[in-house]
């Protein structure tokens, strides 16, 4: 099993806001995937916002969240645009 830090992108206070959700390993963040993680994320926590699930997806795909694709960072926006106005929002 590897620990969170393993990752790109993550640093203390990240890995305690994981951790807060049940995500305690690498492999559990690659198994949630970084919209599954990204919408707990904001269920419990007001500070989550757009760059933390393009660190997400970096960390689960094994890249620094400014080199993503452009393609990928669009449907990621799109993602996290479809939940403002939620309940979580």
């Amino acid at each position: 099993m590897g620990g969170l830090s393993a990752l790109p992108n993550m640093g203390k206070e990240f890995e305690q806001k994981l951790e807060a959700i049940g995500i305690t390993t690498a492999e559990q963040l690659k198994e949630t995937g970084s919209k599954e993680a990204f919408f707990q994320l904001k269920s419990k926590c007001s500070n989550i916002c757009l760059v933390h699930l393009y660190a997400l997806e970096g960390a689960v795909t094994g890249r620094e969240y400014n080199r993503l694709p452009e393609d990928v960072k669009q449907d990621l926006k799109a993602y996290s645009d479809s939940l403002k106005g939620s309940p979580l929002d």
